[in-house]
């Protein structure tokens, strides 16, 4: 584990493993770069892949105030770091930082990203959207991270019972560890809705993938993503949810990052 300094000071820690082409991992909502090492393990053997704990999470740090921009300087300084020619995968909102980034001129190669959580759907989304992020700026001033916690996972169609097991489990003082960031994911999501223009602006080869078990209105997302940016494709892998299999991702991720 190594550290890379961000514009703005932030020291972020990061990993590579093997040594060919740099690829950059970027996870998503309470997630760590070992949330990606079993993904990491499979490309390695093609890529020098470079996973990192985002700001406010694992051994990274934190510098106030938020901004979505930071982080996107956080993937320009890794960028840099690595030197020459870099991809990047993003996963869930990592994904939309990944394009987000893009946007803003970060020069990445190639980009593939599964199922950033937009939304194409209307007013009814985007209004329970503005009560989600004003709920959980609620918990997180009041410092209640176990309900910031919650209240994402609920968000995400995990029942009480569920929860409750997880609350339980040794799993959830690192989920609440990492739930301040819960709103950096929400802010890098904007509105919730694809961003079409600004995915206008996006020039690089961009690999849409989404899993054929996985919600419509999260793979029509997924493929409103891909039609919106310029040299976009879309891919689905058959029986697949949003948590991905890696030993299926990996094979497609080599695929595209190698053409």
């Amino acid at each position: 584990m190594t550290k890379v300094m961000s514009r703005d000071g932030t020291p972020l820690a990061c990993e590579r493993l093997g040594d060919g082409p740099p690829l950059i991992l970027v996870g998503g909502a309470f997630a760590t770069g070992a949330a990606e090492s079993r993904l990491a393990a499979l490309l390695a053997p093609r890529f020098g892949v470079v996973t990192y704990d985002r700001r406010g999470r694992g051994g990274s740090g934190d510098t106030a105030p938020y901004a979505v921009a930071r982080e996107v300087e956080d993937l320009a300084a890794l960028v840099d770091d690595q030197g020459g020619p870099v991809s990047a995968y993003g996963m869930s909102s990592g994904g939309a930082l990944v394009l987000e980034a893009a946007a803003s001129g970060v020069p990445f190669e190639r980009i593939a990203v599964y199922e950033p959580p937009f939304t194409a759907a209307g007013p009814a989304d985007r209004a329970a959207g503005a009560r989600y992020t004003a709920r959980l700026g609620e918990l997180l001033a009041a410092g209640d991270l176990g309900g910031a916690a919650e209240l994402f996972l609920s968000l995400t169609g995990m029942t009480p019972e569920v929860v409750a097991h997880l609350r339980g489990s040794p799993m959830w003082p690192e989920l609440e560890a990492v739930a301040p960031t819960l709103a950096y994911d929400d802010a890098v999501m904007g509105d919730g809705t694809v961003p079409v223009e600004r995915l206008g602006s996006v020039r690089q080869p961009v690999l849409v993938v989404d899993g054929g078990a996985s919600p419509p209105a999260m793979r029509e997302a997924a493929r409103r993503v891909a039609e919106a940016v310029p040299r976009g494709r879309h891919r689905t892998l058959t029986g697949q949810v949003h948590d991905v299999a890696p030993h299926v991702l990996a094979p497609v991720l080599r695929g595209f990052f190698a053409e």
